[in-house]
């Protein structure tokens, strides 16, 4: 008797404790455009990809000039300068084509380094909820998982917006 008691305890222990557990979510593609340091970022950024853009704008007008001057004189030019401008020209076109991908890999580096510390302020502040909440998980559902029931796990966007700053009625 005693054994089947047991066993009916042990069967029935996790179903009273998920009843305790509390769960919630929020959706970080919501939170984190609404972030003040997402709008520093991305006028970082901007900044940066408007530099970029001036800087390769020279350096593809220094090609071109060079290139329609170099085809205005070439008939008067003799071979070893011939060789020698077209070889310029081509040194100039491959530093513009590296600048090109050193920028765009630049770039890239410094927008993931934004949204890794975009993303890491909100979850230091969903492990702050967390542990004042008594929250057993707390899902973000931008991330594709297929099925939250609102009924039993909450929202906590509303407190979330308020660990990170964020006004409320955005």
């Amino acid at each position: 008797m005693k054994k089947i008691l047991f066993a009916a305890v042990m069967l029935l222990a996790p179903l009273a404790m998920s009843a305790q557990a509390k769960f919630g979510h929020f959706n970080s593609t919501e939170i984190i455009p609404l972030m003040p340091e997402y709008t520093a970022a991305q006028t970082e950024l901007q900044t940066l990809e408007k530099q970029y853009q001036e800087d390769l704008k020279r350096m593809q007008d220094e090609l071109q000039k060079k290139s329609e001057d170099f085809e205005k004189e070439q008939a008067n030019l003799l071979e070893n300068m011939k060789q020698r401008r077209q070889a310029e020209l081509q040194d100039l076109y491959q530093r513009y084509q590296q600048s090109m991908q050193d920028y765009q890999q630049a770039y890239q580096k410094a927008s993931i380094e934004k949204q890794q510390a975009l993303s890491q302020k909100v979850s230091e502040a969903v492990k702050q909820i967390g542990d004042a909440g008594g929250y057993v998980y707390i899902m973000d559902i931008s991330s594709g998982i297929p099925y939250i029931s609102t009924k039993l796990s909450t929202d906590i966007t509303p407190e979330l917006k308020k660990a990170l700053g964020i006004n409320l009625k955005q």
